[in-house]
């Protein structure tokens, strides 16, 4: 096993879908708006740069992971929350006691062949896959390295 992890993030498409990150220049972005404590514990305390991530266009017809990027940066404070004007805006964190982190994401690649969730319900070896579990809603989560290497079996790509 490797010390890499893997992860899976999720945007509505009509938010921020990956092919808003893949017309980006550079093709990175930062990954803002995190308002759930246990997802940003992830970002902060377990995702490290170089870390690969599944890109999962969620709330969209069809359900489906539709690329893959990595982490690019260390955590640093989500500037949305100090602004009024943001949608993420939270009146009680400060500059000096930031509640709300975000990372950089760089996009790896767009699949040619999207994994639909549907499709990741019926494999046997993804039974355990978070994504899938009743309940589980979190916008970040982890990935084993065998869920990330059948994933992309299932997508024709090679990790």
């Amino acid at each position: 096993m490797s010390d890499k992890r893997y992860w899976l993030m999720k945007s509505e498409p009509d938010e921020f879908s990956i092919d808003d990150l893949a017309s980006r220049e550079d093709q990175t972005t930062w990954w803002e708006g995190i308002r759930n404590y246990q997802a940003r514990n992830f970002m902060r305390d377990d995702m490290k740069v170089g870390d690969k991530i599944f890109f999962y266009h969620s709330r969209a017809n069809p359900l489906a992971i539709v690329g893959t990027m990595e982490v690019a940066s260390e955590p640093y404070p989500d500037p949305s929350q100090f602004d009024p004007e943001s949608k993420y805006f939270d009146a009680k964190s400060t500059e000096d006691k930031p509640r709300w982190i975000l990372i950089d994401v760089k996009l790896i690649k767009k699949f040619e062949r999207p994994v639909l969730r549907d499709a990741i319900k019926e494999e046997p070896e993804l039974a355990d896959m978070m994504l899938i579990k009743k309940g589980s809603r979190l916008s970040i989560q982890p990935v084993t390295e065998q869920e990330w290497l059948k994933v992309h079996e299932m997508a024709g790509e090679k990790p």
